[in-house]
């Protein structure tokens, strides 16, 4: 991991829809669960290519259900959907705080490319 990106706070909020997330480089970010989910680094989602990588709609209101440590890199979350493989490191949730508005527009235009919804389940 690069120097500045450890954690100092990790804080679930207590609608369980963001992940708080602040690093001692000075970051800070409140990353809503739904941006967790359908970026999460696992295989289900991002496939094993490019090409593999899944859109999923219908996730506007998934909850995170629990936050685990991963040894002392990464944490893994589990989502009311019943999600639970993607282990995210440290590096990938100060990445993704960082780019959390074009990831998310990504992910919408991902959406609409496809004919889905942040409200309408189904994967495409």
């Amino acid at each position: 991991m690069s120097a500045g990106r450890w954690p100092t706070e990790l804080r679930l909020s207590k609608d369980r829809r963001a992940l708080s997330i602040a690093f001692d480089d000075g970051a800070a970010y409140e990353l809503s669960a739904e941006l967790l989910r359908v970026t999460s680094p696992s295989a289900e989602v991002q496939g094993h290519s490019p090409s593999e990588r899944k859109t999923f709609g219908g996730k506007r209101n998934v909850m995170i259900l629990s936050v685990d440590p991963v040894g002392n890199y990464a944490v893994r979350l589990a989502f009311d959907d019943m999600h639970s493989t993607g282990i995210y490191s440290w590096t990938f949730l100060h990445e993704l705080g960082r780019d959390a508005s074009k990831r998310f527009q990504d992910y919408c235009d991902d959406l609409a490319a496809k004919g889905l919804t942040r409200d309408k389940a189904g994967v495409k």
